[in-house]
């Protein structure tokens, strides 16, 4: 059975509603953009206002070895510090690399640059490409991804036996007991 609906027409407020809404969002958007209104703070900005200390960093350059293994090298004591074997869980430094790289190569820059990995003394994290300018909060990735970067600074935090004398291989991570949390089938 079919209804006829020929006498019956959009409600006009749902229409001046919407256009309401888009036109706010537009004019925020433009005045943001333009200055007129504020940004909200990031991260950096905050740190900065606070005063934020950093506790610890380093300088790392990474590169890929013709085995697969991911190297990272120590940029100030000029010493390959950290060997991740092949098809060890460096997926999320592999990942980050990769997209410094298709900026860097994007903004027609050095490849081969440094990138300095801090850790705060409010709990961040951060990675910053010193090639492009750009930082990233490796807290906002979660507290494993987070974990895959703060395992290079851990040999110079204070206290820290500082530069290793032999490059270190990383533990695999224990298997998880939920494989579908863990990436498994």
């Amino acid at each position: 059975m079919s209804v006829e609906f020929t006498n019956e027409r959009f409600p006009k407020s749902a229409l001046y509603a919407a256009g309401a809404l888009i036109t706010l969002s537009i004019v925020t958007v433009g005045g943001i953009r333009l200055g007129v209104l504020p940004a909200a703070e990031t991260a950096p900005q905050s740190r900065e206002r606070r005063q934020v200390a950093i506790v610890v960093s380093r300088d790392f350059r990474f590169e890929d070895r013709a085995d697969g293994a991911l190297l990272a090298t120590d940029v100030a004591a000029g010493k390959l510090v950290f060997v991740f074997p092949p098809g060890s869980n460096t997926g999320f430094i592999r990942g980050v690399m990769r997209g410094l790289m298709r900026e860097r190569r994007l903004k027609e820059v050095d490849r081969a640059g440094l990138v300095k990995v801090a850790q705060w003394a409010d709990g961040a994290l951060t990675l910053t490409d010193v090639s492009t300018g750009r930082i990233i909060e490796l807290g906002s990735f979660g507290s494993t991804n987070r974990a895959a970067f703060a395992q290079l600074l851990e040999p110079y935090q204070p206290g820290g036996p500082g530069v290793p004398d032999q490059p270190i291989t990383p533990a695999a991570p224990a298997p998880s007991s939920m494989p579908f949390l863990a990436g498994g089938a």
